[in-house]
């Protein structure tokens, strides 16, 4: 043994005991470990134990499930080829059902369903609590499709190749074991692959590395590589682009969270595209290929604003010959939400004040040329598929009062009809909704929802629920929710949806406002929601709570650290909340682009500012935080709740804790899963907030 590795071992055990000596809850970070779920356990059953026997519990958790398990419920609808597809769960398929109609029978009252894959029945075979993650099929006639399944709900997946029209997976066809990559058809016998092929082929963020093509009936290890990023990347990945009767076999190479290189593979051989990397590629129809811009562009002296969208020659682009033509261009108030096409036209998804109106597009004499659809006002339209063999579109429209619509559109004659409408869950003339906007800190002023009955009273003090996410430009828009209408407005609550910045309901420039060193601002404006809220009288801090996920979960943990004062009950799901370790822990690597490394000592400086973990104090009247995470989370590691806890229990604060076994980032899988976790939520907020 040379004295470089004893040197080298010395070093890691002095570094791993030091790190230990910091946190001394890193055994929490073994996710199966014998410890660490006996700490689970334990929390768990505490938590139940005292949750359940609420007096809400019982109500909200059967009527939950009713709702989940309910027939009534819309089967969203996946045109592919001559075919309705739709995955169904309920209380007779718990894991859930991969099913098929007609077009023609999907449009009847009670359509024919032809059931392809029994998850319930696969994962009883196999002996796996297999989760259904989604399929890609094979173009055009669509017999053959990639499968993805979870083993517990995780995002790394196992791949099979599965046949229709045998209801079967296909004897020695496509396989790939489980991995966090994806697979797709290039033709019937080529797949384009990314997953784990082994050393070097898997990034620091846990994402595939490396591009192949797989030919049937050979090793995939012997599949031809086309590409292979850098190893800091977040991911690369190949996938196809159509335009009509051409396919484009598109290379994005992830080098960050929100910038990518991206390639087009022809004659092959790897053509880079003449693209700023903060780009987003939409569609590409008729050779315009619809581009989406994070960043002011300018080009051949023409400056395409942020926010915009544009469309490029395509075949010319790959020349390196750059010439845009102008889609839209956005205000101040205004975001793009949704681009994509059917065989002829452009969709777009316009975001306006958090209110959605649809746009239909044609590219006519060199322009494109807009119409405007027909659709409900005041609300969130979500384009749920769209037909690549005519200009059939569904469309859903949903506001918080009113129960999701199923539209039937086309773009060629511009017609809506409506297909189905939602029953409703609760009685939504009792309640009324408003949008208001808070000054925050630095005056820049921050919409959100409320809805509450018509009757309130404004004595400052209703149970009120904020929610906030704030980050990776996601908006959070109007919705409508049977299970929250039950749980929380039928018993007297008033529920709240803001728009903080680092989503992106104001465009790319709301969301980049709250990026690195200029995180503090999203918490920021989720305060001076809360502060206005009293204001108002709508609330007080007594009667305040808080809820979110994920980075959410992050604002929860920042929200009770910073502002103790403000807040009596906090639900933190799936969070993260160590800022020192988050890059470290499974896919955390892939978010130093939203938050900043904290092993560059100036920008941890920055993070520990509000790094919920690192800022808990002694002697602080917190509020007794509910955690909750799934044991199966493969994207935001459980020792972030874990640890969390378990700190919280230490210095002596009273906290509850929920850990699923399985269910993944979602927290749960079957619908039983998913009540018990609305259950134990809400009866605690109503625990903590009622008078």
């Amino acid at each position: 043994m040379t004295k470089l590795f004893l040197s080298i071992l010395l070093m890691t055990a002095i570094t791993q005991k030091s790190i230990a000596q910091e946190d001394p809850y890193l055994w929490l970070e073994e996710v199966d470990g014998k410890k660490a779920m006996e700490f689970v356990n334990e929390q768990n059953k505490k938590t139940f134990d005292k949750i359940s026997q609420q007096k809400e519990y019982s109500g909200i958790y059967s009527k939950t499930l009713e709702i989940l398990n309910s027939t009534d419920r819309i089967a969203f609808p996946s045109i592919i080829g001559n075919h309705i597809y739709n995955f169904w769960q309920d209380k007779d398929h718990v894991r859930g059902i991969w099913r098929r109609t007609t077009k023609e029978s999907y449009l009847s009252k009670n359509p024919v369903w032809e059931t392809l894959l029994d998850i319930d029945a696969l994962a009883l075979k196999d002996g796996v609590k297999w989760v259904y993650k989604g399929a890609n099929g094979l173009f055009p006639d669509y017999n053959r499709f990639i499968i993805n399944l979870s083993n517990g709900g995780g995002d790394a997946v196992e791949i099979r190749e599965f046949d229709v029209k045998t209801k079967s997976f296909i004897k020695d066809g496509f396989y790939i074991p489980e991995a966090k990559g994806d697979a797709s058809y290039l033709d019937e016998n080529t797949l384009i692959v990314s997953t784990d092929f082994g050393e070097g082929s898997m990034t620091t963020s846990g994402y595939a590395n490396q591009v192949k093509l797989w030919k049937r009936g050979t090793i995939l290890k012997d599949a031809q590589l086309i590409h292979t990023g850098n190893l800091t990347d977040v991911a690369s990945s190949g996938y196809s682009m159509r335009d009509n009767d051409k396919n484009y076999l598109i290379i994005n190479q992830g080098t960050t969270f929100y910038t990518n290189i991206s390639y087009v593979w022809q004659d092959n051989k790897l053509i880079k595209l003449n693209l700023p990397e903060d780009i987003s590629m939409s569609t590409i129809l008729n050779n315009q290929i619809v581009l989406h811009l994070k960043s002011d562009w300018i080009v051949n002296g023409t400056t395409y604003k942020q926010g915009s969208i544009v469309s490029a020659n395509f075949t010319s682009l790959i020349r390196e010959i750059r010439e845009l033509t102008l889609i839209f261009t956005p205000d101040e108030y205004t975001s793009i939400n949704e681009v994509t096409s059917t065989k002829n036209k452009l969709l777009v998804n316009i975001l306006t004040n958090v209110k959605s109106e649809l746009t239909i597009y044609a590219f006519e004499n060199g322009q494109w040329i807009k119409e405007k659809v027909n659709a409900p006002d005041f609300g969130t339209i979500s384009i749920i598929t769209t037909d690549e063999f005519s200009d059939d579109y569904y469309f859903n429209f949903q506001n918080f009062l009113t129960p999701s619509s199923l539209y039937l559109a086309n773009t060629k004659d511009n017609s809506v009809k409506t297909i189905k409408t939602l029953p409703t869950f609760f009685d939504g003339s009792k309640y009324k909704v408003e949008q208001f906007k808070a000054k925050s800190t630095d005056g820049t002023m921050v919409p959100y929802f409320v809805i509450s009955s018509k009757a309130m009273v404004y004595n400052g003090q209703n149970p009120t629920l904020l929610y906030g996410y704030g980050g990776f430009e996601v908006s959070l828009e109007p919705y409508y929710s049977g299970v929250m209408g039950n749980a929380w407005l039928e018993n007297g609550g008033v529920y709240v949806l803001s728009n903080i910045r680092g989503g992106g309901e104001y465009g790319p420039k709301w969301h980049q406002a709250g990026l690195k060193e200029n995180r503090q601002v999203v918490y920021n404006d989720f305060h001076s929601i809360a502060e206005d809220l009293i204001a108002k009288k709508i609330t007080c801090s007594k009667n305040l709570g808080i809820m979110g996920g994920s980075n959410g979960g992050l604002l929860m943990g920042v929200a009770f650290t910073q502002r103790p004062d403000l807040y009596s009950a906090v639900v933190c799901q799936v969070p993260l909340l160590d800022m020192k370790r988050f890059n470290k822990l499974l896919a955390g690597a892939s978010w130093m682009g939203e938050y900043g490394d904290p092993d560059i000592a100036e920008e941890w400086e920055y993070i520990k500012r509000y790094s919920p973990y690192h800022n808990l104090k002694a002697g602080v009247k917190y509020p007794e935080v509910f955690f909750t995470t799934s044991t199966r989370d493969d994207r935001v590691h459980p020792a972030h709740a874990r640890k969390m806890a378990a700190k919280m229990i230490e210095m002596g604060y009273p906290i509850y804790y929920n850990e699923s076994t399985e269910g993944g980032h979602a927290g749960s899988i079957t619908n039983e899963q998913k009540a018990k976790s609305v259950a134990l939520e809400y009866s605690y907020l109503w625990m903590k907030l009622k008078n």
